[in-house]
C-alpha cells in the first residue's frame, strides 16, 4: 500500500493539511486523536495529514483499523493498512476484528457494517483514551448522503446529512472533494486501496456515486455535489437554531403524567407546524427513546390541529392522547 512518499508539498495535501487543522484547537496537555483509517484514498490522506498537523497543535496521533471480515483477505488488509499508519509515524495503531454481519443495523448490509464500525471505533478510542477520532467522510460522501436522505423522504434532519462534529467524532474533510484526496495521496506517494464494496452496485449508494450524481452534473451542469453539501449545511443551521428553541422552553411545556409525559395542547396549537412536529419528536424521542416517522407525527399532530374525540394513537412504544388541554404520551 505504501510507496517511496515524495516530501513535496502540492495544493491537494495543502488543503487536506488545513482542514486537519481547523478541528485541531491547540493544546498543552497531548492529548490523542485516532484516525479512523480504512486504507482508502480518504482516510488515507487523513491519516498522512494528521500525522503532520497533530504534533504542531499539541496532539498525539494514532489510528484504528476496523476489519469488517467481509471479503476475502480483508485480514491482510487491514494488516497492510495498519502497517502504513505506524510508517506516517502513528502511534498508537489499533486493529480491530469485528463480525459486521452479527451487528443490529436499520439498513441492511450496510447498516450492520456502519454500527459494528462504530461500536469498534468507540471501544479503541475509550480503551486508548482518545478525546477525539478523525473521519474521512469528504464533500462527495456527504452529497450522496444528501440525495439519499431526498429520496428516501427523510426529512431535514437527514437532509442536513453527516455533522462535522458528533460528540467525539469529527469530519474534517466534508469540504474537500475525493478526487483530491486520492491526487493527495498519489503526491505523497501513498497508494491507497480501492475497496471492491465502493464499486458494487448493489449498494444505494454506490449507485448514487456511479449514476445518479455524474447524470445531475451532466444535464444541470458542474457543482452539483458542492450545492448538496451547502444544501446539507444551511439545513443543519436551521436544525439547530428549531433544537435550540425547543431546549429553551420544552420544560415549561411538559409536565409529568401517569406512566409518560403530558404537553400542553394551547401551546403547540400556538407554534408553527415545523416548531410543533420538532416538539412531539422531542419529547416521544427523550421520553421513551422512539424516532416517529413523519406520518406518525402528523396523526399526533392532529389531536392538537384537527380535534374531534378521537381516541388514543398506538406509537412504537408509547400511546398518544388527548385529555383535556394536555396531549398525553403514555408508556404502553
Amino acid at each position: 500500500m505504501a510507496s517511496e512518499r515524495r516530501p513535496r508539498l502540492t495544493p491537494p495535501i495543502a488543503d487536506v493539511r488545513r482542514a486537519v487543522r481547523r478541528v485541531l484547537e491547540r493544546r498543552e496537555d497531548a492529548p490523542l486523536l485516532l484516525v479512523a483509517l480504512s486504507g482508502g484514498a480518504d482516510s488515507l490522506a487523513l491519516a498522512a495529514a494528521a500525522a503532520f498537523e497533530a504534533p504542531r497543535a499539541g496532539w498525539r496521533a494514532g489510528a484504528v483499523v476496523v476489519d469488517h471480515g467481509l471479503q476475502a483477505g480483508s485480514s491482510e488488509q487491514a494488516d497492510g493498512a495498519a502497517s502504513v499508519a505506524r510508517d506516517l509515524g502513528l502511534d498508537p495503531v489499533l486493529v480491530r476484528r469485528v463480525d459486521a454481519t452479527a451487528a443490529p443495523g436499520g439498513d441492511g448490509p450496510e447498516g450492520a457494517a456502519r454500527a459494528a464500525r462504530y461500536a469498534a471505533l468507540d471501544a479503541a478510542a475509550r480503551e486508548a483514551g482518545a478525546e477525539l477520532v478523525l473521519l474521512g467522510h469528504t464533500l462527495d460522501d456527504q452529497a450522496e448522503t444528501v440525495l439519499l436522505g431526498l429520496a428516501r423522504g427523510s426529512g431535514a434532519a437527514s437532509l442536513a446529512g453527516m455533522a462535522p462534529r458528533n460528540g467525539r467524532y469529527a469530519r474534517p474533510l466534508l469540504g474537500i472533494r475525493r478526487a483530491d484526496t486520492r491526487q493527495a495521496c498519489r503526491d505523497a506517494g501513498l497508494v491507497p486501496w480501492d475497496d471492491p464494496h465502493n464499486a458494487d452496485s448493489a449498494y444505494a449508494r454506490v449507485r448514487v456515486r456511479e449514476r445518479v450524481l455524474p447524470v445531475l452534473e451532466a444535464e444541470l451542469g458542474p457543482g452539483v455535489a458542492e450545492a448538496l453539501a451547502r444544501t446539507a449545511e444551511q439545513l443543519r443551521e436551521d436544525e439547530q437554531a428549531f433544537a435550540e428553541q425547543i431546549d429553551e422552553f420544552i420544560e415549561e411545556i411538559c409536565e409529568p403524567a401517569e406512566a409518560g409525559i403530558a404537553v400542553s395542547a394551547a401551546v403547540l396549537a400556538a407554534n408553527p407546524a415545523a416548531l410543533r412536529q420538532r416538539i412531539i419528536r422531542h419529547v416521544v424521542a427523550s421520553e421513551f427513546g422512539v424516532a416517529l416517522t413523519r406520518r406518525q407525527t402528523l396523526e399526533v399532530a392532529r389531536l392538537v390541529t384537527d380535534w374531534h374525540g378521537q381516541g388514543p394513537i398506538d406509537l412504537p412504544g408509547c400511546r398518544a392522547s388527548r385529555a383535556g388541554g394536555r396531549i398525553e404520551f403514555t408508556a404502553r
